[in-house]
């Protein structure tokens, strides 16, 4: 959990000020003003630009958080796992924390090898993020009372859930694969892509497969994100008075 924690605070203050600034210099760009209303189209480029520079910074965080949650379960490696398992011999987890694990992955698989999974983690989030960002902006709008200039904190909540709720549940089947991906490799490299990860997946368990975790990806996405765009709006209002 230790790892997670530290690295959110992060990575979601890298993809909001990429999508704010995004934001800004497009309507720079088109209207002369950066805090002219963006209009779809602008939200969209925003949020496409966002979810490619996310990968960057998401991919090897998710990486290791997977690794390190797949040793909740004995770690075995691929050779050796019926003789263990016969002879009834424990073997130890293959990394000791999160900085054990990048040095681990860097030693024996390099720079890529921390962006396994890279490719599905783009087919998720550039559309991920449009429908994060641009639910997220018509709601709060139409929410908000016109005598407001910004989201009350029940329009950000609000509009915060909803936005989370759409984002995951149509991320789900992406979500499957690079979990898929990502969790390859460290006793053995079952695919060989994202085709073919797709492909096995659904010849071996069928088309539920990949909507598998979306009850839970939209349980939680509602308390997730609303916190998340509450804790935004309030931390802008808290730097504007202070400006």
């Amino acid at each position: 959990m230790s790892f997670p924690l530290i690295s959110i605070a992060v990575y979601n203050s890298v993809v909001f000020g990429v999508f704010s600034c995004t934001q800004r210099f497009i309507c720079q760009h088109r209207y002369g003003k950066p805090n002219h209303p963006p209009a779809l189209i602008d939200l969209t480029l925003a949020s496409m630009a966002t979810g490619a520079f996310s990968v960057g910074i998401g991919c090897p965080v998710d990486l290791v958080k997977i690794r390190l949650q797949m040793q909740t379960q004995t770690f075995l490696t691929a050779n050796l796992e019926t003789k263990y398992r016969a002879t009834g011999v424990s073997v130890q987890t293959a990394y000791r924390g999160p900085v054990h694990c990048v040095a681990t992955i860097l030693q024996q698989e390099g720079l890529a090898g921390l962006y396994r999974g890279s490719t599905a983690m783009f087919l998720r989030d550039v559309p991920g993020y449009c429908l994060y960002f641009i639910p997220y902006t018509f709601v709060s709008v139409w929410i908000t009372p016109e005598e407001c200039l910004s989201p009350t904190p029940f329009s950000a909540w609000m509009a915060g859930g909803i936005a989370g709720i759409i984002s995951w549940g149509t991320a789900t089947p992406m979500d499957v694969v690079k979990s898929r991906l990502q969790a390859d490799g460290v006793s053995l490299n079952k695919y060989k892509g994202v085709i073919d990860c797709i492909c096995q997946s659904y010849h071996c368990e069928g088309l539920k497969v990949f909507f598998r975790g979306l009850t839970v990806n939209t349980v939680r996405g509602f308390p997730v994100c609303a916190a998340t765009f509450l804790g935004y709006e309030l931390s802008l209002k808290a730097l504007r008075k202070k400006a």
